[in-house]
């Protein structure tokens, strides 16, 4: 298996593994205000962040998905990839699948506010 075929793979896996995880957050409705008011927002690591100071509700919020997100990542994981490749590949479609008005983390660790433009991602996503 090349690593090409290997990282298509992985990017599949993680886009079904990601679509699955956001869906079940967004039934949170926590999540789905703490997201609509800018304060989480996706990073490249496959992580969400806490979009500034956060209060303890929103650091607890983000902490409690990070924690599923991880575990998702590890059963994710196989094929030749690590924890870290698959959350990686996850942080690339997840700022992908943002709508205008939703905080992501640009690769230069800055947040921004997406907009009908496509969002900043690595270079390495693909």
């Amino acid at each position: 298996m090349t690593k090409t075929h290997v990282r298509f793979l992985i990017a599949l896996a993680a886009t079904a593994l990601c679509a699955g995880t956001v869906t079940a957050q967004g039934r949170d409705p926590a999540y789905a205000a703490a997201r609509a008011a800018g304060q989480v927002g996706e990073q490249p690591d496959g992580y969400l962040g806490v979009v500034g100071e956060g209060t303890p509700a929103i650091r607890a919020l983000v902490n409690s998905i990070n924690i599923q997100r991880k575990a998702a990542y590890t059963r994710g994981a196989g094929a030749g990839a690590t924890i870290e490749q698959f959350a990686f590949v996850s942080g690339c479609n997840l700022i992908a699948k943002t709508v205008p008005g939703e905080k992501y983390k640009t690769p230069g660790g800055e947040w921004k506010t997406r907009t009908a433009a496509p969002p900043e991602r690595d270079q390495r996503c693909v």
